[in-house]
C-alpha cells in the first residue's frame, strides 16, 4: 500500500502539469489515502461472524442509495447532475462520491454470506442444488445490476458480473451447469457486439443503450476513424505510452496530453514517463498483491472468509485489467479506475472497504492443526 501511494502521488504530480485543472490533486489523494487507512483500522475491529451477520444491512443499505441516486435531482447544478452522460455521483460540494464504488463490497458480502448458507442447508450437493444455488445467486446480483445499468454505468457492470463469475467458479457448482451458462454469455456478448456494429437502433429502442456507449466501440476497434471524438482519448493514451518506449521520458518530462489523465488514463502518464520498465514494475506490484491475496485465500477454513476473498481478487484483478486494457487498446474504454493509483475519493474508499475486509478475515483468522505429534510417530 506504501508503494502504491507513492507511484500514485507520483504520477498525479506529473498530470497536473497539463494545466487541465487548477486544482492540486496530491493533497486531496493523501488524505484519502488516510481516510482508506482509518477505514480499514476500524474494519479490524469486526470478525469476520460480525460480517456474516451484517453482509444483508449492508446490501439492503447499498441498493437503497442506489435508488435514492436514480431519483435524486438531476440537473445542471444538482446533487445528482450526471457526469459523462452517466448519473453515477453525488454531487456534495465538498466531495464527489459514488455509491457503486462501497456496492461492490456490499455485493461480495452479500454473495458469500448466500452461498456458504446454502451449502449449510444442502451439504449434499446434485445438479438441483446448484441450480437453486445459481438462482440465488442471480437474484442477489438483479439489483444492484440493474441500478446500474440503469445509471448507464458499463464499467461498473461488467465489474460485477466479474466479481458474480468468480464466486460461481470457487461456490462448487457442477461445470455440467457452468460451461452451458458460459458458453451463452460469450455468445450474448459477441451477439451484443455484433449488434452495437450493425443493429444500433434496435439497441437503442429496446434496451436502452445510448450512444455514447456504441460510440466507445466504434473508437476502440477503429480510433483514428474518430481521432476528433471518441476515438482521441485512445489516440492520446497509444502515443503517450508508446513515447515512453523502455526507460520513459523522466518525471514531467510528459510530451502528450491525455485527458482525463489522473484518473481513468492515469496509466499514459507511467508509461511515458517511465516506459515498459516503469509500467512492467506497476504491473508486477498489483500481480504481488492479487498473489498475496489469493495465498490468503487458500487459508481461509470458513468458506464464507473463502467467497469474499475471492470476490475481492475478481474485484481488483478486472479493475487491474480493464484499466491497463483501455489505455492499450487492448479492450475498450469503460472509465474504470486504476485501483490505489487513479485520483478518486470514492475509488479509494471503496477499495479499503474490500481490503479491510482480508485484513479483518486474516487479523481473526486461526488456523488449528490437528494430530501433528501422531503423524510424526508414522
Amino acid at each position: 500500500m506504501i508503494l502504491f501511494c507513492i507511484i500514485s502521488v507520483l504520477a498525479i504530480a506529473s498530470a497536473q502539469t497539463s494545466g487541465q485543472y487548477g486544482i492540486n490533486f496530491i493533497p486531496k489523494q493523501l488524505f484519502w489515502y488516510f481516510v482508506g487507512a482509518c477505514i480499514i483500522a476500524a474494519m479490524m475491529y469486526f470478525e469476520p461472524d460480525q460480517y456474516k451477520k451484517m453482509a444483508w444491512y449492508l446490501y439492503g443499505a447499498g441498493i437503497f442509495i442506489l435508488i435514492l441516486l436514480m431519483i435524486a435531482p438531476g440537473g445542471v447544478g444538482q446533487i445528482a447532475e450526471p457526469r459523462n452522460g452517466a448519473k453515477s455521483w453525488f454531487h456534495l460540494g465538498f466531495a464527489d462520491i459514488q455509491p457503486s464504488e462501497f456496492m461492490k463490497t456490499f455485493f461480495i458480502l452479500a454473495l458469500a454470506r448466500t452461498i456458504s448458507k446454502h451449502h449449510e442447508i444442502h451439504p449434499m450437493r446434485s445438479i438441483k442444488t446448484d441450480f437453486i444455488l445459481l438462482g440465488k445467486i442471480f437474484l442477489v446480483l438483479l439489483p444492484p445490476l440493474a441500478l446500474i445499468v440503469k445509471q448507464p454505468d458499463l464499467g461498473t457492470s461488467l465489474v460485477f458480473l466479474a466479481i458474480t463469475a468468480a464466486t460461481v467458479l470457487v461456490a462448487g457448482i457442477s461445470w455440467k451447469i457452468i460451461l452451458p451458462v458460459a458458453a451463452s454469455a460469450v455468445a450474448l456478448g459477441g451477439s451484443l457486439l455484433w449488434m452495437a456494429l450493425y443493429m444500433q437502433d434496435f439497441l437503442a429502442e429496446k434496451f436502452g443503450f445510448s450512444s455514447y456507449q456504441f460510440a466507445r466501440i466504434y473508437s476502440w476497434l477503429d480510433p483514428y476513424s474518430y481521432s476528433s471524438g471518441d476515438g482521441y482519448h485512445l489516440i492520446s493514451s497509444l502515443n503517450a505510452i508508446g513515447s515512453g518506449e523502455i526507460f520513459g521520458k523522466g518525471f514531467k518530462h510528459r510530451e502528450v496530453y491525455v485527458p482525463e489523465n489522473h484518473t481513468d488514463f492515469i496509466f499514459s502518464v507511467i508509461g511515458e514517463e517511465y516506459g515498459f520498465i516503469g509500467a512492467s514494475i506497476v504491473i508486477c506490484l498489483f500481480f504481488f498483491l492479487i498473489f498475496h491475496l489469493t495465498k490468503l485465500t487458500l487459508r481461509m477454513k470458513d468458506p464464507f472468509c473463502t467467497y469474499v476473498c475471492a470476490g475481492i481478487i475478481a474485484m481488483v484483478t478486472f479493475h487491474v485489467l480493464e484499466n491497463i486494457g483501455m489505455t492499450t487498446q487492448v479492450l475498450p474504454i469503460t472509465g474504470i479506475p486504476l485501483p490505489f493509483i487513479s485520483y478518486g475519493g470514492s475509488s479509494m474508499m471503496g477499495n479499503a472497504l474490500a481490503l479491510g475486509l482480508v485484513f479483518s478475515m486474516k487479523f481473526h483468522h486461526q488456523t488449528y492443526m490437528f494430530g501433528n505429534h501422531d503423524d510424526d510417530d508414522f
